[in-house]
C-alpha cells in the first residue's frame, strides 16, 4: 500500500513541476512590441555585412537581379537602356558549355565571351590538358558609347544565353538586352569535328541606342599558355599573325605594329594557335606582342601576350559581322583545309622555301607518317632527298677532286709569284682556264641543295606531326632529347645535355675532315677563308644551338651528314679516279682554250693593270 501511495504522489510532484514550467515560459515570453525591437535589432546588425560584401564587388557585379521597380530603376540609372540586362536571371557568373569531339569551350554570361578552350585529345609536355584559354588569360570586349553619354563595354554586362540544336551542328546565342526584341547578340555556332566555330555579332533595334559620333572599338588580348618542355624553344615560334589589304600577310614577335582591311588575326602559340576571322575586313587594326619571359626560370606560365584593337563599323545604326573563331593545332593540313589562307600563319620559309615545303616536303612527309612511326619516317624522307640530291653532291666532289689534283701546280704559281700578286692571279686563271676547273664550281652544287636545307630546317620546327612522337631515347621529336640534366645552366647551351646534337656534331665534323681537312696543311691564300676554323666552328654551333631545338631537327641532320659520309666514300673509291682525272686535266691544257667575251675582258683589265704597275716602277 505504502509503494502505491508513493508512485501516486511522485506522478503527483511531475505533475506539479510541469504545470510551474509551462506557467514560467508563458509568462516570459516576448511581447509584439518587444519582437519588433529585436526583429529591427537584427537587420541593424545584418545590414553592415551586406554594405561590406556589396562593397567589395566590382561595379559590374552591384546590380540585384530581382525584377522589382527599384532594382530596374538602379540599373538603369548606371547603364541606361542595358539596365534591363542587369535585371534578367541571366545576370550571374554562370557558362554555357559546348563541345564536340575536338574542342570545348565554356561561354561566361558576362561579356558573352568564352572564358575557357580545351584542346581535347592533346596534352602539354606534362600532361596535363591543353588549354587555349582558362583562369582569365583572354578578354573580349567591344566598347561603345550611347545616345545617353554614356560609355560601356560588354565584358562588364550580362548576355542571356539560349542552346539550340541546328542538324548536327550546336548553336549557342548569347543576348545583351535592351528590351526582349532589342539586344546586341553573339552567335557560336559548333560543328561537328570541327576547331573552326561560325561566329557573328549583330544588334537589332540599337539604332537609338548606339551613338553613331563615336566610334565601336573591338578588342581582344590573349596571354598565351606554356605548353611545351622548352619555353624558350616555344617562345622562338610564337608570334602574332595577320593579314590585310586581300592577301598580304605579315607578323610580330615582340612589338607593335598597325595596318588596314584587315581579314584575320591569329595568336600562334607554336603548335596551337587562336584566330579570329571576319568576312567584313576591319578597316583598320592595331597590333601589339609582348614577351612575358626575361627569366625561363620564373616566367614559365605564359610565353607571350598578344593584343588587337579594330574598329567597327554601323550600317543603318546597327551592327552585322559575319566572323570565325579557329581554336586548334598549328597543323599546315588542318589550316590549309579551311582554304582562308591560314597557312601562312605557319612559318615554313618564303618565296621557294615555302614552296618546297608547301608541295614537296609536307606531303610527302605525312605520306609516310601514315605508315611509319615518326622517327622512321624521318630518316627514309632524308634518305630519299639524299638520293635525289646525289648527283648534285656527285658534280660537287668532281670539282673538289679536280681542285685537289691542281694543288701542286697552284702551290708553284703562289711560290714562283709570291712577290707579285697580279701576276700570281693571272697565271692561277689560266690554269683553271686550261684544266676546265673553277674554284667555284664547287660552290654551285652546294647552292643547289641549299633550299632544300632551308626549307627542311624550316618545317622540322612547325612540324605538329612531330610532337610528343618519340624515337629511340627522345620522348618528343618536336623538343629536345634529354640524356643528362646539368646542376648548373650554360649560356646558349642550357642546363642538360642532347644526344642528338653531340652525335649530330661529330658527323659534321668527320664529313669536313673527308673533304677540308685533305688542303689544311696548304698555306691560306689571302683573302680566302679560313678553312680550318670553319671545320671546328660548324660542329660547335650546331652543339650549341640545337642542344635546345627539336630533336626530329637534330635526327635529320645526323642522318644527313651520315648518308654524305657513305656518299662521299663511295663517290671517292668507286666512281672518281684522281689518276684519270689529272690525265683529263693535262689533255686539256694542251688543247688551245677559246676564252668567252666576259673572260678576255677580265684577262684585258688584269694585264692594263699590270702595265700600268710596272710603269709606274
Amino acid at each position: 500500500m505504502e509503494e502505491k501511495k508513493f508512485d501516486v504522489n511522485s506522478l503527483i510532484g511531475f505533475l506539479l513541476i510541469g504545470g510551474i514550467l509551462l506557467w514560467m515560459l508563458y509568462n516570459n515570453q516576448p511581447t509584439t512590441e518587444e519582437l519588433e525591437a529585436e526583429q529591427q535589432t537584427a537587420t541593424e546588425q545584418v545590414e553592415p555585412e551586406t554594405d561590406r560584401q556589396i562593397n567589395n564587388l566590382s561595379d559590374d557585379r552591384q546590380l540585384s537581379t530581382q525584377e522589382d521597380s527599384a532594382a530596374i530603376a538602379q540599373a538603369q540609372s548606371r547603364l541606361g537602356a542595358f539596365g534591363y540586362s542587369a535585371t534578367l536571371a541571366s545576370a550571374t557568373e554562370n557558362t554555357t558549355t559546348i563541345s564536340n569531339d575536338v574542342l570545348e569551350l565554356k561561354i561566361d554570361n558576362k561579356g558573352g565571351y568564352i572564358s575557357e578552350a580545351r584542346i581535347k585529345d592533346h596534352k602539354t609536355y606534362d600532361s596535363i590538358p591543353v588549354y587555349i584559354i582558362k583562369d582569365g588569360n583572354a578578354a573580349f570586349n567591344i566598347n561603345f558609347s550611347t545616345t545617353d553619354g554614356r560609355v560601356l563595354d560588354t565584358q562588364n554586362l550580362y548576355f542571356e544565353p539560349t542552346v539550340t540544336q541546328a542538324g548536327d551542328n550546336t548553336v549557342l546565342t548569347m543576348r545583351l538586352k535592351v528590351s526582349e526584341d532589342e539586344y546586341l547578340e553573339y552567335r557560336y555556332v559548333m560543328k561537328p569535328g570541327e576547331y573552326m566555330l561560325d561566329f557573328s555579332i549583330r544588334s537589332q533595334g540599337l539604332n537609338d541606342v548606339f551613338n553613331t559620333a563615336n566610334a565601336l572599338t573591338l578588342n581582344w588580348a590573349l596571354k598565351g599558355y606554356r605548353h611545351a618542355k622548352s619555353i624558350s624553344y616555344e617562345n622562338q615560334y610564337t608570334e602574332l599573325v595577320y593579314e590585310y589589304d586581300g592577301g598580304n600577310d605579315d607578323s610580330i614577335k615582340d612589338g607593335d605594329d598597325e595596318e588596314e582591311n584587315i581579314s584575320y588575326v591569329g595568336y600562334k602559340q607554336h603548335f596551337f594557335t587562336s584566330i579570329l576571322l571576319t568576312d567584313t575586313p576591319f578597316a583598320r587594326g592595331k597590333f601589339v606582342s609582348e614577351n612575358l619571359v626575361e627569366d625561363e626560370e620564373i616566367d614559365t606560365v605564359y610565353t607571350k601576350a598578344f593584343a588587337s584593337t579594330f574598329p567597327l563599323e554601323l550600317k543603318g545604326g546597327e551592327l552585322n559581322y559575319n566572323m570565325n573563331w579557329y581554336y586548334g593545332p598549328s597543323d599546315y593540313q588542318i589550316l590549309n583545309n579551311y582554304d582562308r589562307n591560314l597557312d601562312e600563319i605557319m612559318p615554313l620559309g618564303w618565296g621557294i622555301f615555302g614552296w618546297i615545303n608547301k608541295y614537296v616536303i609536307i606531303p610527302f612527309f605525312g605520306f609516310l607518317i601514315a605508315y611509319m612511326p615518326a622517327g622512321i619516317a624521318i630518316i627514309v624522307m632524308t634518305i630519299a632527298i639524299k638520293l635525289l640530291l646525289s648527283p648534285v653532291q656527285y658534280k660537287q666532289y668532281l670539282s673538289q677532286a679536280k681542285m685537289k689534283v691542281l694543288r701542286p701546280e697552284i702551290n708553284e704559281l703562289n711560290e714562283k709569284f709570291k712577290d707579285n700578286p697580279m701576276k700570281k692571279q693571272q697565271e692561277t686563271m689560266k690554269l683553271y682556264s686550261k684544266a676546265g676547273a673553277s674554284p667555284m664550281a664547287g660552290c654551285i652544287p652546294a647552292l643547289i641543295q641549299l633550299p632544300v636545307f632551308y626549307a627542311l630546317f624550316q618545317f622540322f620546327p612547325s612540324a605538329f606531326d612531330l610532337r610528343q612522337q618519340g624515337f629511340l631515347w627522345a620522348d618528343d621529336l618536336s623538343s629536345y632529347d634529354k640524356i643528362a640534366d646539368l646542376p648548373f645552366n650554360i649560356p646558349f647551351y642550357g642546363d642538360h645535355v642532347s644526344l642528338f646534337p653531340i652525335l649530330a656534331s661529330i658527323a659534321i665534323f668527320i664529313y669536313m675532315m673527308m673533304t677540308t681537312g685533305q688542303t689544311m696543311q696548304n698555306a691560306q691564300q689571302p683573302g680566302m677563308p679560313n678553312m680550318k676554323f670553319i671545320m671546328y666552328l660548324s660542329p660547335i654551333f650546331m652543339l650549341f644551338f640545337f642542344n635546345n631545338f627539336a630533336s626530329g631537327l637534330s635526327l635529320y641532320y645526323l642522318t644527313s651528314n651520315l648518308i654524305t659520309i657513305f656518299l662521299v666514300l663511295i663517290i671517292k673509291n668507286f666512281i672518281i679516279d684522281e689518276d684519270k682525272i689529272h690525265a683529263k686535266i693535262q689533255e686539256n691544257k694542251k688543247k688551245p682554250k677559246k676564252q668567252g667575251k666576259f673572260a678576255r675582258k677580265m684577262q684585258e683589265m688584269m694585264e692594263q693593270a699590270e702595265q700600268q704597275k710596272n710603269a709606274k716602277k
